[in-house]
């Protein structure tokens, strides 16, 4: 089955690349894998202390996680999978989409900013040549209703 791999992180377009993935694959029989990448320098501190640390990211992520999750599941009909990995965003990404087959398309959120789309969508709109899967990149400021409308 193809999925739509979305980012899920604490930005606020990361909202609508979430809706905008579900409601895509609820239209077109796909799935949903949401990815959340832990940065490894949140770790820097002693062993145990960074244990507890990563330990409760990975809750945090969970937690936001299963909002989403029922959401696809109560509004979309998609029961989207939760991939955890640690190390840099950009590079976490790239080796999901190598190593899933099933992985379509990339689904990015973009700031509305000044300072511009965002360092996700910067780095990896560069990269988007070599890439084995498009990008749909979704503004941040689109409507619940828009979204709707053209998904």
């Amino acid at each position: 089955m193809r999925k739509f791999l979305v980012v899920l992180d604490d930005s606020r377009e990361c909202l609508n690349a979430m809706r905008f993935a579900a409601m895509r694959a609820a239209h077109t029989g796909a799935g949903v894998a949401i990815l959340s990448v832990i940065r490894p320098e949140e770790f820097n501190h002693w062993i145990g202390v960074g244990e507890i640390m990563r330990e409760e990211a990975r809750e945090r992520i969970h937690a936001h996680f299963e909002v989403f999750a029922k959401w696809m599941r109560d509004k979309q009909g998609v029961d989207p999978e939760l991939i955890v990995r640690e190390g840099e965003a950009v590079d976490q990404i790239l080796d999901v989409i190598q190593t899933n087959p099933e992985i379509g398309v990339l689904v990015l959120g973009a700031g509305t900013d000044k300072k511009g789309p965002g360092p996700l969508v910067t780095q990896l709109t560069r990269q988007s040549g070599s890439l084995p899967i498009p990008i749909t990149i979704v503004p941040g400021d689109l409507s619940k209703e828009k979204l709707e409308a053209i998904t």
